[in-house]
């Protein structure tokens, strides 16, 4: 089913009698907008004004194109989880089924700050990453990072994860998300901090001592750029006896893993050192170098994701936004970027690219045939 019949399932939120503009043709003109470039609902009208004849292709516009007022009232009254639904049935449809390494991480949205109650909180999303395919798999909102332990499951529900390794941070380093992880048949690498001091603790005497050296696999890497030199120690190790009684609540853990970061400034000759700590059901025989691709592509969330959208998309630039306008404009931008991280035909960045589709509707035609 192509985006745009997604799209038609989502319920109109205004009276029947009000409604000269279809709801389908301001998603669609949303849609179109922010893939050529636009960021708020001004600069969204510009657009279809501009391009009316265009749209018309294959859209009905039976009142013309809606004013910008138009679009933030539906845009702040539509259901935000319909959306979300339709940008996971979307995403879904075009990923089948997960693969490799999966990177589970939050980000929020700065510039989505509220007026009033609840002024300093941030919207905050929890997503999926295939960071070997370079998708979004799917995504869910959360009340603020905090709450991402409950937003973890959920959307671990809406994946096939079946084979696959999932990295998590300290916040899903929890007994009941490996649990789900293993029950659905995939592998987890878990940051490991103070939320979980036993375990922490046990591991870093454990590394600390004679003990681990025997039968650990080590891999080592390091970087060099604007001056500046980082090394990473990996170390993979079998449960330490001590940890032995408390994995019995960790289904299938059966490894532990250090790594030892260290980084050198330019012009500065003290080094300084960071070391972090790892749970995870891979075998204690997997090999370092290989532990080492799930745990710095974890970052890859980070920047191939969060920093494209904050870059690429706009996400963190927009004004302060009122009920739900924040959360679809989000959602609206993430599909967007999906659309034109697909699109090969042009080697740039996403900031060229949608320039590019504002330029040349010829290119923008190509990138929409997603969901069109």
């Amino acid at each position: 089913m192509s985006l745009l019949q997604l799209l038609q399932q989502i319920p109109d939120p205004r009276v029947q009698r009000t409604r000269r503009h279809e709801l389908i043709d301001l998603l669609a003109i949303a849609l179109c907008a922010t893939v050529a470039g636009a960021d708020n609902w001004i600069e969204t009208v510009e657009f279809a004004q501009a391009h009316q004849a265009w749209l018309q292709r294959f859209l009905r516009l039976p009142c013309g194109i809606a004013s910008h007022d138009t679009f933030a009232r539906v845009f702040r009254r539509l259901d935000p989880h319909a959306l979300e639904q339709v940008l996971q049935q979307w995403l879904k449809g075009m990923s089948a089924s997960a693969s490799g390494h999966v990177a589970i991480d939050g980000k929020s949205v700065r510039s989505a700050h509220r007026k009033g109650k609840g002024a300093h909180h941030s919207l905050h999303l929890v997503s999926a990453w295939a960071s070997e395919q370079r998708l979004l798999l799917g995504q869910r909102k959360v009340d603020g990072k905090s709450n991402e332990i409950t937003a973890i499951p959920e959307l671990l529900k809406l994946l096939d994860i079946g084979g696959c390794t999932i990295t998590i941070d300290a916040m899903g380093c929890q007994k009941a998300i490996a649990k789900q992880i293993a029950d659905q048949g995939a592998h987890y690498v878990l940051s490991l901090k103070g939320n979980q001091r036993h375990m922490f603790n046990v591991c870093k005497k454990h590394f600390e001592s004679a003990e681990a050296d025997r039968g650990q696999q080590t891999f080592s890497d390091s970087d060099k750029g604007h001056g500046r030199i980082e090394t990473r120690k990996y170390q993979v190790s079998a449960l330490p006896p001590a940890l032995q009684r408390a994995a019995q609540h960790w289904p299938q853990l059966q490894s532990v893993v250090r790594v030892v970061r260290t980084r050198q400034l330019p012009g500065q000759e003290r080094v300084s050192e960071q070391t972090s700590y790892y749970l995870s059901s891979l075998s204690a025989h997997t090999s370092a170098q290989q532990m080492a691709q799930y745990i710095r592509g974890h970052w890859s969330v980070e920047n191939q994701l969060h920093w494209s959208l904050d870059v690429g998309m706009g996400d963190d630039s927009g004004l302060s936004q009122k009920d739900h306008a924040a959360h679809n404009q989000a959602l609206l931008r993430r599909i967007a970027q999906q659309m034109l991280q697909a699109d090969t035909s042009v080697k740039a960045g996403l900031k060229a690219k949608r320039k590019r589709a504002g330029w040349d509707l010829t290119y923008l035609e190509r990138v929409m045939e997603l969901c069109i």
